[in-house]
């Protein structure tokens, strides 16, 4: 099956990050290259595109689409390890890139994919590993406790019916594993039944896939390591697919808008720190109708961008 992603906001993404000739950019989720080809396209061969994702399917395929440009690199690397991968093709690892792009979630390709084990429509293995090794979604279903399976399922999946899903679970894989995504589909639909919303098992396997993968403390440690990357007018766009994303990028930007430290009853700032970045979208910037209509799966995508000063 041939990578392929549809990039959500993409002309406002590329309007937002400030493109230049000659610039240095970083694609910390690069996926089939839908946004970096046109990154490579704007800046021309004098610029620097360096690319990053930890699915090796989404390397090969970046690879290949980005080497007509003749400026790209691409790594098989966790976003988290920008600074590192910057060392190596810059020899620099502090203010050395222009801009910073994170396109977060699950790719096209990987719910489509049905052996990767990310959908609840398509039986498979359950996997939902982006990097493809370390522990899957099968580990967590048939080897973690009730409390923490339904501590998982609640927090990440912000599902009501955890602890009934986890019980569920737990009772069913004593009469044999639960190997298949349609079998854990079922045990949560008699669970939860139809009730409006979505799929009944759409929470539960967003929340093991964002355990498995360890999204959200990757974010948080990706978005450190970006702002120390960007040079001075250098930007930041992150696309966020729900609600936890959104939240820590939202608190990040505002973190490094107001940095003090000081207890609010302090009359004057004493710790002397200062803002890392302003806030160049207000609020988040989200798709048309038109581009709903065309790309459902975009519905929910939320786009931030923060200016480095």
């Amino acid at each position: 099956m041939e990578f392929f992603h549809k990039t959500v906001l993409l002309k406002e993404t590329l309007l937002a990050l400030n493109l230049k000739q000659g610039g240095v950019y970083f694609d910390g989720t690069v996926g089939g290259a839908g946004l970096a080809c046109k990154i490579a396209e704007s800046i021309g061969k004098e610029g620097k595109l360096i690319a990053l994702d930890i699915d090796p399917d989404a390397v090969r395929t970046s690879r290949k689409r980005l080497s007509k440009f003749g400026n790209s690199e691409v790594f098989e690397a966790n976003f988290t390890e920008m600074s590192n991968v910057c060392g190596q093709v810059l020899g620099k690892f502090l203010g050395c890139v222009d801009g910073v792009v994170l396109d977060l979630g699950v790719s096209s390709y990987q719910i489509d994919n049905a052996e990767r084990g990310f959908s609840y429509t398509k039986d498979s293995k359950l996997d939902m590993r982006m990097s493809q090794y370390g522990k899957s979604a099968w580990d967590l279903v048939n080897i973690l406790g009730k409390f923490e399976l339904a501590n998982i399922i609640r927090v990440l999946g912000e599902e009501p019916f955890a602890n009934a899903i986890a019980k569920a679970i737990c009772r069913e894989r004593v009469s044999g594993g639960i190997d298949s995504t349609i079998r854990l589909v079922n045990i949560i639909e008699r669970v939860v039944g139809y009730r409006g919303g979505g799929h009944p098992a759409k929470k539960t396997f967003q929340a093991l896939r964002i355990a498995v993968n360890r999204e959200l403390e990757n974010l948080n440690k990706a978005l450190d390591e970006a702002i120390e990357l960007l040079k001075p007018a250098g930007r930041i766009a992150v696309i966020s697919f729900h609600s936890l994303e959104d939240r820590i990028v939202k608190q990040k930007i505002r973190q490094w808008n107001i940095p003090c430290t000081c207890p609010q009853n302090f009359p004057i700032c004493v710790c002397k720190k200062k803002s890392k970045a302003i806030t160049i979208t207000k609020k988040p910037i989200t798709p048309s109708w038109e581009e709903i209509i065309e790309n459902p799966r975009s519905r929910s995508a939320k786009l931030r961008v923060c200016e480095k000063i």
